[in-house]
């Protein structure tokens, strides 16, 4: 009797039309052209030998329901449990994350001047908006309110952010700080403060004229939604 083999198939990018290749695809269009899943698949080059690069990147974008959201906090461990990415490939998606956080940050050709809170909203929203607990954090200025560096002083719980004045004024002395400001992070996606948020404001403010180096500012960064404490005539 014949008996019918049945063999596992090899299933690679070089199996899709050559119109569907990411790679080609980003030749002829630019990357601009591609799904947030064939960026990705350029990224790990490979899948594994049931799926494509592009499956795989399918799979890492469905780890969490905010898709692509969830990669500016995924970490080496989350990417390592998917089918098809090793620690090689975590880190090759992990530094592309990092490069483009960079860029968002930073001006290659000149410091970031923060003449009005948005212009600081902005540029951390995309950092923080995502965040599942309370980053508290500080913008460092230098005399023409330019930004020297902004720091993380503390990682709190779901709803609360733990910070002490020394480390704040910490951070803030090393950089050589004229002034500060505040900024956390509400992972409910509402930015209005609470009367702690409101309290350790007013004590930082009280420490920072003793020491020197002002508070300008508190900004809570919520669900694409941002409030800084000046405009609404808090401090």
């Amino acid at each position: 009797m014949n008996k019918e083999l049945n063999y596992e198939k090899s299933y690679t990018i070089k199996d899709l039309p050559i119109s569907e290749r990411p790679r080609e695809k980003l030749y002829s269009y630019g990357a601009e052209y591609l799904s947030n899943a064939e960026l990705l698949a350029i990224i790990i080059r490979t899948g594994h030998k049931e799926d494509t690069a592009v499956a795989v990147a399918e799979r890492i974008l469905r780890m969490d329901n905010r898709g692509l959201a969830h990669l500016s906090e995924v970490s080496l461990e989350e990417l390592t449990k998917i089918k098809g990415i090793g620690k090689c490939k975590a880190a090759q998606i992990l530094a592309a994350i990092e490069i483009g956080k960079r860029l968002n940050r930073w001006s290659a050709d000149s410091k970031i001047k923060v003449n009005s809170p948005i212009v600081l909203a902005e540029l951390v929203m995309d950092d923080m908006r995502y965040l599942k607990k309370e980053h508290f954090d500080i913008a460092i200025l230098d005399t023409k309110n330019q930004i020297l560096a902004i720091e993380n002083i503390s990682i709190g719980t779901l709803n609360a952010s733990i910070v002490h004045p020394r480390d704040v004024f910490n951070a803030a002395i090393k950089k050589s700080a004229n002034s500060i400001i505040l900024i956390h992070n509400h992972p409910s996606g509402d930015p209005y403060p609470s009367n702690e948020d409101i309290n350790i404001t007013n004590r930082l403010i009280e420490v920072g004229n003793l020491i020197g180096i002002k508070v300008l500012d508190h900004i809570i960064i919520g669900d694409n939604r941002y409030i800084s404490f000046k405009e609404k005539n808090l401090i």
